[in-house]
This record gives C-alpha cells, structure tokens and sequence, in this order.
C-alpha cells in the first residue's frame, strides 16, 4: 500500500506540519512506495506471464453507492482489468459521484472474494531489499524522512498506529529511525501481512481498522498511508480512528489524486491508481475533505506529493492490455530505476503546480 512520493504543493490553506528539527533528521516533503507484484512468487515485482493461468472463475461482485454521500447511480468513468494480478478476467467499472466527486468501484469484490484479490504474491507482504535492490534503497531513505517529518512534535512517549500497515514497513523505519521510547503499533486486516509483519518483531495486531485494539484517546499519531482507497467503508475507519486519537493527536493520509495529470490521461481504461479491483474509493481534494468532516476531522494541510508509481503502472497496463512483448512490459514495473526516475521527473512538473500524483492529507480531530 505504498507508494514513491516527493516534493508537496499545498492545495488548500491551513496549518502546516513544520520541518523536523530532532533527531538529526531533515524533512522530507514526500516519498511513498506502491511495490505491485504479479507473479506466484511474493517477491518479483512484475505481470503474469502467459503461462500463469488467469482465474477463470468470476469474482461475485455487489452493487455499492457512493461511500461518501451515498448516491447512486454515478456515471461510469473507466473500465478495465486486474492487469497486475490476473486473478480473475472480469471487467471492472469505475464510476465517479456527481454529487461529491467520488471515483469508486462498482459493482466490486464481495467481503468473501477478498482472500482471493489479495493473495500470498500480493506486493504489500513482501517488499525487500533482496527483490528490489536500489529502488527499495532509495525508498527506504526518503520515507525515513518523510515519517520523521510527520512525527515532529510528537512527545517522548508517544503512541503510534500505523493502519493497513501490511508487512510493517513504515515501523520498521520508525523503530529504526525513531526516538526509541516511541510505542509502535499497527493493524491489518491479513493475516499473511500480520504473520510478516511480526517476523520483524513488530507489534502488529489481526484486525480491521474499524475494531482498533487501543483505548479511546490513546494514540498521538494514526498514519494511513495507501490504506483508505482499499477500504469498503472509510467514513466508518475515520470515525474510529478519531475516536482513537488524543487531543491534540493528528492523522496522516496518503492516497491516490484524482484531480492529476496521469488520470486524466489514463482514466477510461489503464490508469494505475485503480489498482482494479482492490481500490474501492479513490479521491480529489473535494471529497476527502468532506468524508473528513463527516467523521468529525478537519483538514489541517492538504497537499499533493510527486510520485512515479500511477504514471509507470498506467504504461504498464496499456502494454499489457495490449499484449506488448513480455520484457517490454516488464520494464514498466517498481523494478525498473529508470522508468522510476523518468516518471518522477514527469511528475514533478506537475507538483509544481499542485496536481502530483498523490495527496497527503494532515487530520485533527473537532473538539469534541
């Protein structure tokens, strides 16, 4: 659930949080990672090849409204495929709300599919130095600053929760990077995320984010980072963890932009950000700004943050759409440096006017 992140632009004026200035570390405005995998093997990062059968058998799909205003009946914005994963040939649809500005998926996966959507080659499971090399190097490094930078100000002994955390990656970092009286934590729904994360000797809890195992009030720092487009009801997460945080505590969002370039581009058919069909919710400014209000959040800063990963993979999908020579294909995954650092280039110009790739989103709870 991770993805290359760069440099913010802010969209809409509020309080921003200020450049670390502990521990020795700089702020890093950016970096996440979305290592995607397709093969049966949890760490090669690349699509099926024509031997790796697809599932033939339909994924049971239900009907949903928008998650965030509750209409229905949006008109459909894309289509497409599991690309990446292949595990099924179902077309899947995109809608995007006329009321709120919502992209979702629907009809999508029933509760009884997911198992299947997010298999033991899922890339958020294992995402190592041994499979990725300098990609995995460098992403290690910018997103050890990033956290830090969200973790100014935080106290001693501060309590953080790391939601949808998968194989722990992000506390691994802060563990390492981190004031070592901080209290680290995190939750996800697998349990082959669960069982890697705690090969790391983390604290990582088998549950949904809606039943977070900390007392009301607990937690100074919630980070959701690639977490809340896979989510069936993320209302319904952020009321819980609102509830979680102490006063004074903020939340953290990373997730994909629908007001950028790259969708605009790619959106009828190969955009990566869909990520068919594990994104259920997809957002642009306007709607998370309300689903935050909604669950008794305001925005504090809301920006976008250069990243690679929506452009690579949309080239990635129309050349498997397609059916381009298999190495070609291949090129355009998180294994490749050069198509990484070409698309972070691209994207970069676009921060510069506000329109990156992902938005970041800094929560606090209204007084209660």
């Amino acid at each position: 659930m991770h993805r290359f992140a760069g440099r913010h632009a802010t969209l809409t004026v509020g309080s921003q949080v200020p450049p670390p200035g502990g521990h020795g570390q700089r702020c890093l405005r950016g970096n996440t990672a979305k290592s995607r995998s397709t093969e049966r093997r949890p760490m090669l990062d690349s699509p099926p090849t024509p031997t790796q059968p697809v599932h033939r058998r339909a994924l049971k799909l239900e009907p949903v409204p928008c998650a965030v205003c509750g209409a229905s009946g949006a008109p459909i914005v894309g289509s497409g495929e599991d690309f990446e994963y292949r595990t099924s040939d179902d077309e899947f649809r995109a809608r995007r709300c006329d009321t709120c500005g919502l992209v979702y998926l629907d009809p999508r996966p029933a509760a009884s599919e997911l198992d299947r959507i997010y298999g033991p080659d899922y890339h958020a499971f294992a995402f190592t130095a041994e499979a990725y090399g300098l990609v995995h190097r460098v992403r290690r490094r910018l997103e050890a600053r990033r956290l830090l930078c969200a973790c100014e100000g935080l106290p001693a002994n501060a309590r953080i929760l790391d939601v949808g955390c998968g194989d722990g990656f992000h506390l691994d970092l802060l563990r390492e990077y981190g004031r070592p009286t901080w209290r680290l934590m995190g939750v996800d729904p697998s349990s082959l995320a669960v069982e890697a994360a705690r090969r790391r000797g983390l604290d990582v809890r088998l549950a949904r984010v809606e039943e977070i195992p900390v007392p009301d009030g607990g937690v100074d720092l919630v980070l959701l980072i690639q977490t809340i487009e896979h989510l069936a009801e993320p209302g319904a997460a952020l009321v819980a963890i609102r509830r979680a945080l102490a006063p004074g505590g903020r939340l953290v969002v990373v997730t994909d932009n629908t007001d950028s370039p790259d969708f605009t581009l790619f959106r009828r058919r190969h955009w990566g950000g869909y990520h068919f069909p594990r994104h259920f919710c997809l957002f642009a400014p306007r709607p998370l700004t309300r689903l935050a209000a909604a669950s008794g959040l305001h925005v504090e800063s809301l920006t976008t943050i250069v990243s690679p990963v929506n452009w690579v993979y949309s080239i990635h999908n129309l050349l498997a759409d397609h059916g381009a020579p298999e190495a070609m294909v291949r090129f355009f995954t998180l294994r490749s440096p050069l198509a990484l650092g070409v698309f972070t280039a691209v994207d970069l110009g676009f921060q510069l006017v506000g329109r990156g790739a992902l938005l970041r989103a800094v929560l606090r709870p209204e007084p209660r």
